[in-house]
């Protein structure tokens, strides 16, 4: 069973911006939002993908994914996934040995800025970069499948 252990923060600044990668365009959205069994279609750039997230404790969940074919990944996102479908440009900063992965979101989700960086485990230290803000792990509000239930243009 795939395991996924990942950290989740605000981000303060832009200065990320300056070690950033160009960035890739997401577009995904969920066919089940059920906290137990979240499914996910997504796009990233030419790659379609689904994956099924578990109940996790902490940090760590279960996960599965599959590469589909993006063709067909659109047309899912285009007729069976939940609206809206959650948007954002993900951009890549390599920072003290973790990859940290910052999603700038559009659409309905527009102002949203988060950084996450995956662990190996729960108990592995990570150097929290000076553009890092407050740590939001804990808070569902932020996990994608809840933004398409209550997106950030409604939090007011």
């Amino acid at each position: 069973m795939g395991v996924e252990i990942e950290r989740k923060f605000l981000v303060a600044s832009d200065t990320w911006r300056a070690a950033a990668d160009a960035g890739t365009m997401l577009r995904q959205g969920f066919l089940s939002t059920d906290k137990e069994r979240v499914v996910r279609v997504r796009v990233a750039g030419d790659v379609g993908t689904v994956t099924v997230k578990g109940l996790g404790a902490g940090a760590a969940r279960p996960e599965f994914e599959w590469v589909i074919d993006v063709t067909e990944a659109h047309e899912m996102l285009d007729t069976l996934a939940l609206r809206p479908l959650i948007e954002k440009t993900r951009y890549l900063v390599v920072h003290e040995g973790h990859t940290w992965e910052i999603d700038v979101f559009v659409g309905r989700n527009r102002g949203l800025v988060v950084a996450e960086v995956e662990l190996d485990s729960e108990t592995e230290s990570v150097v929290l970069p000076s553009w890092v803000g407050d740590e939001v792990t804990a808070d569902s509000r932020y996990a994608n499948a809840r933004l398409v239930e209550a997106p950030y243009d409604t939090w007011g």
